[in-house]
Parts: C-alpha cells; structure tokens; sequence
C-alpha cells in the first residue's frame, strides 16, 4: 500500500487547496467552486463501467473500475475515478463492503464503508424531516389554499433508513393519544431508494439541489391537488441539511491515486450512478474518467445513459464490460456452488448473456471492451477460449488479475481502454438515448425493455395505468427509471442466462418529481431489502488493535 496525505492526492487531481475541505487524515470534500478553475484543461475522456447481471459468485465491478484507474495511473495517464458511496444495508447484508477487493481497494476502506463524512446520514435526515412535517401538516389539519388539507390516505412519501429491515415496509405510525398524530398507514425506503438521495445525485449545484427537493410531491389534498415539499415549508431547510453532503468525496486508492467517491443510489430501485458534480469535477481536472453504474448493464447502464447523461451533458466514450468465468457457467447453468469448476459447455452457452450486453451497448453507439476478472481457480485455456469467441465478434476480452496484484494486474486492461478510447478523439460516440423524452410513459418503458432487456413487451398492471394517469402531466416529460431485479434480464430474478419470449410486467409507478423520473416498478422489487439468513453484519468486529474487520468478504 502507498497511500499520501490527502491534499497531496488533491495536489494531483489539480485541485487548488482552498477548495479542499480535509476531514481527518484521509478524506477530504471538495468545493464544487473548484470548477471554475480555469488553469484546468482535463480532456475529460468518460469511460462508463458495468457488467453483465450478478451473480452469486460476485463480478467484482467495484474492484475493476479500481484496478482500471490504477493501472493508467501507471502508463502515466492523468485518471481519477468516480464511484458511489457504499449503504449499510449491503455492507451489514449479503454483499459486505464497497471499496473493491484485495490490492485494488479503496482506502480509508473503514470509513468509506460506515459513517464516511456524513452524506448517507445527512440525506437520511433531511428525507425524514419531510416526513416529520407530513404528519405535522396532518395533525394541524394544514389547508392549501382552496385545495383544502392534506389527504392522509395520499400520502406517496416514505421514511428512510439506511439499514435493510424487512420490518418496516409496512407499518402503521401516529398510534396512541391524540397528541401523538394521524394514524395512517406508512413505508420505509433503504436511503439508496430515496428521491433524497438521487437528488443529490443529480443536482448540479445548491440552487438546483434546493430547486430539485422543492419540486418533490408528497401527496394530494382531499380535491387531489398534489402537494410538494415547496408547499410544506420543508424544501430550504432540507437543503441546509445537506449543504455540506452535495460536496464531492476524495479519497484515494491503495496506490495512491484520486477517488471521488460520492452519492450513492441502487441501481435496480433507483438510477444507480455517483453524482454529476463528482463526475464534472472530475472531467474538469483529469484526462480519463472512470466510472461505474451499479448492477448490470441493463440497469446501471442504461440509467447511467438515460438519466444520467442527459443531465450531465456528456456521453461515454466507450464501455468496460466486466465478466468473470464464474458468472458465464452460472449463466450457462452450472450451480453457483460448481462454477469454479471447468465447464466449456456452460461457459460457451454463457456467453449468450454476455454479448446480449454487448450488443445493448454498441446499439448505443459505444466501443466496448469487456474485462474478465480473473480468480485462481481460472485456467489460461478457458480464458483465451472466451477470448477467441469474442475476438470472433470483434470485441477484445483481456484478463484483469488486479485483485492480487493491484495496478500491475491491470496494465493489460489499462492499455487496452486507453487504445480504445483515444482511438474516438477524432470522432467521439454521440448520444443514442433510447426513447426520446416526449414519448407516452408506457412507450418509454417499453422500449427500455426491448432494447435492454430483450423483452418482447411490456405488460401494466391496473394499478400501473392508474398511477400513469395520476401522475399525468408531471411526468409527461421525465426519464424513466426502471426498478427491476438485478438477478436477470427478465423481471424474474429465477430467470439467468438469455431468456427470450417474455415479458416484463410493471406493477407501480411512482413520480419523483424533485429527481426529475418516474420510477416504473416491476415484479416483487422491494424498495427496503431485507437481510439475508446469515448476515455480513455477524462478521463485523473491532480487533485488538482498534481496526474494524470483516467488512470485507473474506475478511
């Protein structure tokens, strides 16, 4: 490990120091007025990392995008990487920590996985002071205007937690005396799954942040009228809450090189990328950017192209497809337990999956290089044969052994990106969105799941058609952001491998006005996971010398 003193990785990112705001020793914010830096001339060349669908065995994306910026750090390239910040629910649940694996780790891993510097608790807070003056409108009896008061059966507004908890999908609050509120049905979000969070995401800066949480509807009147955060008096001290968290994160990879870590919504309930400002910031100072979208390309991917670029103003360059041999044999239907195992059948059958997504990403225009993330257990034959395959569709596969050997594992990788995304500076890829933002709700969806998904259609359900219509003009306008299980191309999490011939059912819709999409919910998706038989959390511990372990699998 080479880690520095964080304002000399800020040194290297070019950032001056008045705009670096150091917490502790290792972690620093940094002041979006470092934009307007004009002796930064960064080339800014985006490179957008994702992978096919998980799988049990994991994919290790986090640990590629790490082991990728290491590497051109190497070959000498200016980088800096821009992930999310990782939520206590999978930390303490089935996935464990989010600050990649091995010698391609971020570092303060610790902190980065828990408390951090505050965002995730800062967004928790101001989401849940929304709430607070819900039921204080209710109790009051608060009128709008003509529209009356607030209805309480309307509410479309949920609390939020940063923890999985089953428990508190549906709950009942305001029980007791007369004092103590409006007994009325209730739902909590994971705070990855709230509008607050994906607010922040999204928001270019404090005016808009402000304007954005202003704009989020809450609910309706008895005469249907929709109410919003702006109406409730609720808007401008949520921004407080959050003034310092819309700062982006640095910190730095093992190696020593620029990481702004920030933001932090799913991918399969919400748009799952890191926020526009760490992404400008970045694209401001740095020649090569590189950042991830959670879950497969069919979600992260696609919400990173549809939601995310459109707000950002920019598009990738190109497309690092992350695989591992062990994810092709279980899409090719070997058992988890089996996949380290040899199986050329499997692996050549799994390989369908893998360039379904190959396909999706060039239909958008975009290079692709896919990266197969190396374990022991893999052998040099059953790589060069996946390898030969891909060659034969002409896409380049290279081996990533960055887990063991941290950017030195990764220059074959690093060389191979830096060859395809230079190759584009004459003639950069232009953005192919996928449904053009005047098209009907039911259109857009539609052609996510086509082009995405491979679905032949999209089926509503009644209660669907219904919200479409309540949400109506609201949403006319907005991007679509798909709520889909992340286990599969289909919504049916059973389904691995390229299925064909289904459907994908949208069960709920739901307008996040303040983010600026409408949530299209399909299948048995939950908006709060719950934890798994054997929690990650009965691992977690302070060892003798003060160091938390087991955040990490196999930690």
């Amino acid at each position: 490990m080479s880690t520095r003193p964080i304002l000399d990785v800020a040194d290297e990112l070019g950032v001056a120091r008045e705009h670096v705001i150091v917490c502790g020793r290792d972690k620093a914010k940094i002041d979006p007025s470092a934009l307007a830096d004009g002796r930064a001339a960064g080339a800014g060349r985006l490179i957008l990392v994702s992978a096919i669908n998980p799988t049990p065995g994991g994919e290790g994306k986090t640990t590629m995008s790490i082991g990728l910026a290491m590497g051109m750090r190497r070959l000498g390239k200016k980088v800096a990487l821009c992930l999310r910040e990782p939520s206590l629910g999978p930390v303490f649940g089935v996935k464990g920590g989010g600050t990649g694996g091995g010698r391609a780790s971020l570092h303060p891993a610790d902190d980065i996985n828990l408390h951090f510097t505050g965002d995730i608790h800062a967004i928790t807070s101001a989401n849940n002071l929304l709430s607070a003056m819900i039921d204080n409108a209710l109790h009051f009896g608060g009128t709008f205007g003509d529209a009356g008061r607030l209805d309480a059966r309307r509410i479309t507004w949920a609390r939020a937690l940063d923890m999985n908890d089953r428990a508190l999908r549906n709950v009942v609050v305001g029980l007791g005396e007369r004092t103590d509120g409006v007994p009325r049905q209730e739902r909590f979000d994971i705070t990855a799954a709230s509008e607050v969070m994906a607010i922040l995401a999204l928001a270019k800066d404090q005016a808009d942040l402000e304007a954005r949480l202003a704009r989020v509807v809450v609910g309706a009147t008895e005469s249907s009228r929709p109410v919003t955060a702006e109406d409730l008096g609720a808007s401008s001290a949520m921004a407080a809450l959050l003034r310092d968290a819309i700062y982006p994160n640095l910190v730095q990879t093992n190696e020593g090189g620029p990481a702004l870590v920030h933001a932090g919504p799913f991918a399969n309930i919400a748009h799952g990328c890191s926020s526009i400002l760490a992404t400008r910031l970045a694209s401001h100072f740095s020649d090569y950017v590189i950042t991830e979208a959670g879950f497969g390309f069919d979600l992260g991917g696609e919400k990173f192209l549809d939601i995310k670029c459109r707000a950002l103003g920019a598009w990738p360059r190109m497309l690092v497809l992350v695989a591992t041999l062990r994810a092709l044999k279980f899409h090719g239907g070997v058992p988890a337990k089996e996949t380290a195992k040899p199986a050329p059948a499997a692996l050549e059958a799994g390989l369908e999956h893998l360039e379904h997504h190959v396909s999706s990403a060039r239909a958008r225009g975009l290079p692709v290089v896919v990266v197969l993330n190396r374990f022991p257990t893999d052998t040099d034959e059953e790589i060069a044969s996946v390898q030969r395959a891909l060659d034969r569709s002409g896409v380049r596969a290279v081996a990533c052994d960055a887990f063991a050997r941290g950017g030195e594992g990764a220059l074959d990788l690093a060389r191979a990106v830096a060859e395809e995304v230079e190759r584009t500076d004459a003639s950069p890829p232009a953005p192919r969105f996928t449904y053009e933002l005047d098209d009907p709700l039911p259109t857009k969806i539609e052609k996510v799941a086509k082009a995405f998904y491979g679905a032949d259609g999209v089926v509503l359900t009644n209660k669907a058609q219904k919200d479409i219509e309540r949400i109506g003009a609201r949403g006319a306008s907005l991007p679509v952001c798909m709520a889909k299980t992340q286990l599969s191309l289909t919504d049916d999490p059973e389904r691995q491998g390229r299925p064909k011939g289904f459907t994908v059912t949208v069960r709920e819709a739901r307008l996040a006005a303040g983010a600026g999409f409408v949530v299209a919910l399909t299948g048995d998706l939950m908006t709060m996971p719950g934890l798994p038989k054997e929690p990650a959390a009965k691992n977690v511990r302070v060892d003798a010398g003060g160091r938390i372990r087991g955040l990490m699998q196999g930690d």
